[in-house]
């Protein structure tokens, strides 16, 4: 704890560096490349002009500092909003518990498997391990878990000490597997959307090479949390927490918490508006073409899904308004990734898409207006701190722009990086945003302050955007595990009640086969020629 005492808050941080870019301003002899505006996949992308850097007039910043939140908030408006109006719908969707419900009843059905002979010959216990860790893994690859596993700690980690394990094994089966989807998120709107959302790259773009990362990180992930708990298992003194965890082992584990399983009518209601808006839409948009990189096929996307909608949500009304809710968000990822690859849909209607899931499943909990209001400001609250750092982000880049300091930076650092090769190059990103990281936890902080510099920086030596995303993808999500600085590391290990040193000490070895293998996954994209790269 007196480490983290000693750690400046983010502001603070963003503060000083504005301040440094001030004075850089003054010190840095300015200079500027020309650009150009191309078109690229129907997405029109600002791009350096190749050999154009040339002296300007020195332009030193002063006052400009006070007038930087005001200017990153009006450079990044679009990106402020997006996130005050998905951290709003989350909290609408969360208020009612669905995911509690979601996740016990996946842990009830897997538990269940124990009566059949061949899945207890096989290991269930390897099975429930590994369907937890897919399950968490895909919530942070989606849709950004992070905060929210908090409340399944204290869940998971009794159901590891049930099953022979340790606290360090449950910590791994929901906070650690989170986080390895975060890093491999393939479309996850916290970090993914916005960094290519800020280097001018058609949204979740890439899909394919990132699914098979995250596909990778999350196999390595269940063998090594499979091959410690096996050890535990034969032997639970070898754990480091095996002392500790009495306290786990003396508590009467609970079955989880007692939910009331109803639909009010409103759900009813809920479920035939969506169903008539997609019949609707079925009508009007019959036939897409899906298109994935230079890939596409032509299908009845719309109608199909609708007809699964019909099916799929009148079943979860039958259980409880908490199925269905959960039924609404599976759609709207779904019809998220279909309008992003069937027409090009950006920040606007991806916003208008999770605003109405929020406000339909805050209906179908039989919630009124006034209360949805309450849930999506607290939510919007919650991510009121990552919007005003954005913003602080933006005032940076605005400084380093008006101080005409960025492209002689650029310049630099290309010159320096030009004679390394593509590899270092690439090499050299990921280290730069590994370590801004353990300062600055936020994804969507890092986007706003890193990306408008990097993209360029990328066509300026030859990288393709996407792979400099990647670059801050991985740098941002797997020290996410270990940095004090972490506010969602620090409770869920005070939750499992897993002292610091020991977590670092244990997740080490972890950490390093995990940026190792991220930059491994980094050399393809940028000596092989992959869809969206």
């Amino acid at each position: 704890m007196a480490l983290l005492k000693k750690i400046p808050h983010t502001y603070t941080i963003i503060a000083v560096l504005i301040l440094v870019c001030a004075v850089l301003s003054w010190i840095i002899p300015a200079g500027e490349y020309e650009r150009h505006v191309i078109e690229v996949e129907g997405v029109k992308r600002t791009v350096i002009v190749d050999h154009s850097f040339h002296r300007v007039e020195q332009s030193p910043q002063t006052w400009q500092v006070f007038g930087a939140l005001l200017q990153g908030f009006e450079k990044q408006a679009g990106i402020i909003a997006f996130l005050l109006i998905i951290g709003g719908a989350f909290q609408i969707l969360n208020s009612g518990k669905a995911v509690d419900v979601g996740i016990l009843s996946f842990l009830r059905f897997t538990q269940g498997l124990e009566r059949y002979r061949f899945m207890k010959r096989i290991g269930v216990n390897n099975i429930i391990l590994s369907f937890i860790i897919i399950l968490f893994s895909l919530f942070g690859s989606v849709f950004g878990m992070s905060e929210e596993t908090l409340a399944f700690v204290i869940i998971i980690v009794p159901l590891a000490i049930r099953m022979g394990y340790d606290s360090i094994t449950g910590l791994c089966m929901v906070y650690v597997a989170a986080h390895v989807g975060f890093s491999g998120a393939v479309l996850n709107p916290f970090t993914i959307g916005i960094a290519q959302g800020l280097s001018d790259l058609p949204l979740f773009s890439g899909f394919a090479y990132r699914l098979l990362c995250w596909g990778i990180l999350t196999a390595v992930l269940i063998a090594g949390v499979l091959l410690y708990a096996r050890r535990v298992k034969r032997n639970p003194a070898c754990s480091p927490m095996y002392e500790a965890d009495n306290y786990w082992r003396s508590r009467s584990v609970e079955e989880g918490e007692r939910f009331t399983y109803v639909t009010p009518l409103s759900a009813r209601v809920v479920y035939f508006l969506i169903l008539g808006a997609s019949i609707l839409f079925s009508v009007y948009y019959p036939v897409m073409t899906l298109r994935i990189g230079g890939a596409g096929v032509t299908t009845y996307a719309v109608p199909l899904l609708t007809g699964l909608y019909a099916f799929i949500g009148w079943l979860g009304l039958r259980k409880s308004f908490h199925f269905f809710v959960l039924t609404i968000l599976g759609f709207t990822i779904i019809f998220l990734v279909v309008g992003v690859m069937g027409y090009g849909w950006y920040l606007t209607e991806i916003s208008a898409l999770f605003l109405a899931m929020g406000i339909m499943s805050g209906f179908a909990m039989g919630k009124n207006a006034n209360e949805l209001i309450q849930s999506f400001l607290e939510g919007a609250k919650d991510i009121l701190s990552a919007a005003i750092v954005v913003g602080l982000a933006g005032g940076i880049i605005q400084i380093l722009q008006d101080g005409r300091i960025i492209d002689p930076i650029l310049h630099g650092l290309a010159s320096f990086m030009n004679d390394a090769g593509k590899v270092t190059a690439i090499g050299g990103m990921y280290l730069i945003q590994t370590f801004i990281n353990i300062v600055i936890p936020s994804g969507s902080a890092k986007a706003a302050l890193t990306m408008p510099i990097m993209a360029p920086f990328s066509d300026v030596i030859g990288i393709s955007r996407q792979a400099t995303v990647m670059a801050f993808q991985f740098g941002d999500g797997f020290t996410n595990m270990i940095t004090p600085t972490s506010a969602v590391l620090i409770g869920a290990l005070g939750i499992a009640r897993i002292p610091y040193e020991i977590w670092v000490k244990w997740f080490f070895r972890f950490l390093v086969v995990f940026i190792l293998l991220g930059f491994i996954l980094l050399i393809p994209t940028v000596i092989f020629p992959l869809d969206g790269f």
